[in-house]
């Protein structure tokens, strides 16, 4: 109880800003003792001899899994690093000769290679790429880095794989040298010369340069303060290592899908250590997940007070800007301009990272009783066991490099779809699993190269009603029309690639992946095991309003107008998983005209076909309910307008952010739902970080749906001004930008099942 309450003494000091310090010895009148961080520490405890070899037998543990790279691969990385050093300094002296400086200005220019991200922390694992960054002097242009450097390296005989991303968010040249992949980035300051003990924390060295080569130095400048502020570096690492490995194993280490990425990992490492500054990595972890499973989200995790340079940069600072309000799961780097690392995660991602450290923290409480082994914390979880009902996205291509292109450009966008599930009224929570799996060979086309997402989803249950029918076309269209725009945009699309989602549930999955994938280990559901944990007191969040999609890579989300909440009459039907029926694929036809009829529609489950030629007894259909396909040109449908809308705030603020109803019909009634008219302030977003539970029923493995939540759920306010404020890009649409009408074939799909109380 004395730790919880100090946990919770620490996260309250960073709910305000300023930040104020706290004195471990405030009330003794004592000097206070030396800390790190913004507060003072939980513990300064020192290690004793059983920590010592519970943090051995964790190092063994992680051995099998490859996070420790040996003597030899340490030396080749440090040999080609050096290499590269030598040739950007002789690539500097040349462009420096043939701008005509001085022989003396030559001789002394320099130029200089950093590292950065894992490799630069000291956690890189075997095969690990590295992240680099080339340091200028103020004559040496981003052209000539693009242009003479690149064609320097062409020529070089140890280096392959080389493309330059000069149109990227932060420009990048990737290559692989003598079988270390790297990817380089370029930042030219406003110095003379590039001395060797150059040190890239220094705020001043970012006065007049362009925003890419401020955004080019970001990364190092937060990994060397990330080291900085860190009282043990070997024990940070050592945690870090064991952190990104439980991570990675649990399925929630991805920045792109709306969970956490490196850095974000590595600063709540950090601060942990800062709490704990005497600890040793057995320790460190177990305290990790004691202080994120009590902390108190959206407040924000903090490294360093921070402060402001004077040099007029957006900083993350929700005093100023009314958008870092809304960020769900802020944390924040350490170095100017400070920026939010999470603006990806989603409700649904962070209620999963939330129960992961809780899960965390009951299985380091049993290892470091001595009734479990580390082995335990890096089992994965059985992902096909733990939901009812699953998405799947296929990505296709017909060829290779194609597909590398397409699938890279759907993974980025997959958290657009699930931010429109978490939307829709009818959706708790969508869970995207980050690893990607190919379609078996025998049920592809053999000039297919295909990917698979697999997303699953929890219905709400029922109460008011035996069934209800729920449309997902509204929410596959709007994000398959974002990735064929963007494509499109940026001369990506090409014949072959195509995006399909499938509705299947749990007992269909073997269609798709092998069985022993499917059944492995089947276990209890997270959120039993949470309970069991917690005495019977956890529960599952419930998502009832909207996700903030704030990413720098712009997305434009859902661009039709919110349509009316419907309801259908709804047949008797089977209990969703009594049977097991074949999952219904949506496809279009390879040619104009079809003689095929619509296929026969299952009882539980109904997803037309689009694009084939109707029989003479066509099945009846409500009038909005599915989107056409046209071969050769795509058709936006046009949705019925919302009979009412929230009040705009300034900004484009939306104070209350409802979900989002199903695709509508023009000839159903609109359906009553219970709580509708209940209206949220904003200030309850941040009083309430998650809805009270409601009668401590499992949402964990539900076939049901309910209309309407029953208990107060938490406002979650949708804003829309980042599409605004950012700078434009030819990489990022705008909602204006038409879907292609190319001569390429673009999918256009419609899902609906029925689900029984």
């Amino acid at each position: 109880y004395k730790v919880s309450s100090l946990v919770t003494m620490v996260i309250n000091c960073t709910s305000f800003f300023p930040i104020s310090r706290i004195s471990n010895n405030m009330l003794s009148g004592q000097q206070p003792q030396k800390h790190y961080g913004i507060t003072s520490s939980i513990s300064l405890a020192f290690p004793r001899e059983i920590d010592h070899m519970y943090t051995q037998k964790l190092i063994e543990a992680m051995k099998p899994f490859g996070v420790f790279e040996d003597e030899d691969e340490l030396n080749h990385r440090l040999a080609v690093l050096g290499k590269l050093n030598s040739f950007v300094k002789n690539w500097i002296a040349e462009i420096s000769e043939s701008k005509n400086l001085p022989p003396s200005a030559i001789a002394n220019v320099g130029g200089k290679i950093f590292t950065f991200g894992s490799y630069r922390l000291g956690v890189h694992t075997k095969g690990a790429d590295i992240d680099a960054l080339c340091v200028a002097p103020r004559h040496v242009e981003r052209s000539d880095f693009f242009s003479s450097f690149f064609e320097k390296l062409k020529q070089h005989e140890e280096i392959k794989d080389l493309r330059a991303v000069e149109d990227a968010f932060v420009p990048v040249i990737k290559f692989k040298f003598d079988g270390i992949e790297i990817d380089l980035l370029f930042a030219r300051l406003a110095l003379q010369s590039i001395p060797d003990n150059l040190d890239l924390r220094g705020d001043s060295l970012l006065r007049n340069l362009d925003i890419r080569c401020i955004r080019s130095l970001n990364g190092c400048r937060v990994t060397d303060e990330i080291l900085y502020l860190v009282p043990n570096k070997e024990n940070f690492r050592l945690t870090l290592r064991a952190i990104k490995l439980w991570a990675k194993r649990r399925g929630i280490y991805s920045n792109m899908l709306g969970f956490l990425g490196g850095v974000s990992w590595a600063m709540l490492v950090a601060r942990t250590c800062q709490l704990y500054p005497n600890a040793v990595a057995a320790t460190l972890v177990h305290k990790f997940f004691l202080v994120f499973s009590k902390w108190e989200w959206p407040n924000p995790v903090l490294l360093k007070q921070p402060e402001d340079s004077n040099l007029n940069l957006p900083v993350w600072d929700p005093r100023v800007n009314p958008a870092d309000r809304y960020h769900l799961m802020p944390i924040i780097t350490p170095a100017y301009p400070q920026q939010n690392s999470t603006y990806n995660v989603s409700t649904s991602t962070r209620t999963i990272m939330s129960e992961e450290f809780k899960y965390g923290l009951a299985v380091t409480d049993e290892i470091l009783q001595g009734k479990a082994e580390w082995s335990k914390l890096f089992e994965p979880p059985n992902f096909f066991q733990k939901y009812k009902h699953y998405i799947v996205l296929t990505a296709s291509a017909s060829t290779e490099e194609n597909h590398l292109e397409w699938v890279g450009l759907v993974e980025s966008k997959i958290r657009v779809l699930v931010g429109n599930l978490e939307r829709n009224e009818y959706i708790t929570l969508a869970h995207v699993n980050p690893q990607s799996f190919p379609w078996s060979k025998e049920s592809r086309n053999e000039n297919d190269f295909v990917s698979m997402w697999f997303i699953g989803i929890i219905f709400k249950k029922l109460e008011n009603a035996d069934c209800v029918n729920i449309d997902l076309t509204y929410d596959i269209q709007s994000f398959t029309d974002t990735v064929y725009r963007q494509a499109n945009n940026i001369n990506m699309l090409k014949e072959g690639m195509t995006i399909e989602a499938t509705h299947v549930r749990k007992k269909q999955l073997h269609q798709y992946l092998p069985s022993e994938l499917v059944h492995r280990g089947k276990k209890k559901s997270l959120g039993d095991l949470n309970r069991s944990s917690n005495g019977g007191g956890s529960k599952r969040c419930s998502l009832d309003n909207s996700q903030l999609d704030s990413s720098r890579d712009t997305d434009t989300g859902t661009p039709f107008s919110s349509p009316v909440p419907v309801k259908k009459v709804c047949k008797a039907t089977s209990s969703p998983d009594d049977s097991i029926t074949p999952p219904a694929p949506l496809f279009v036809d390879s040619s104009p005209v079809s003689d095929s009829s619509p296929p026969k529609q299952e009882q539980g489950m109904s997803i037309p076909v689009i694009g084939a030629k109707p029989s003479a007894k066509p099945t009846a259909a409500p009038v909005s309910s599915t989107i056409p396909t046209v071969v050769g040109r795509s058709v936006i449908p046009r949705m019925s307008s919302p009979t009412s809308s929230p009040p705009d705030l300034p900004n484009g603020l939306n104070g209350v952010a409802p979900k989002r109803p199903h695709s509508p019909s023009l000839e159903e009634p609109p359906k009553k739902l219970k709580d509708t008219e209940q209206m949220f302030s904003d200030d309850s977003a941040f009083k309430e970080p998650y809805p009270p539970p409601s009668n401590g029923q499992d949402l964990v493995d539900t076939p049901t749906v309910e209309g309407a939540a029953v208990t107060k759920p938490m406002p979650i306010p949708t804003i829309d001004t980042s599409r605004t404020q950012r700078l434009p890009s030819k990489e990022l649409p705008d909602s204006s930008s038409p879907v292609p009408t190319s001569n390429l074939r673009v999918i256009k799909n419609s899902i609906r099942l029925t689900l029984n109380r």
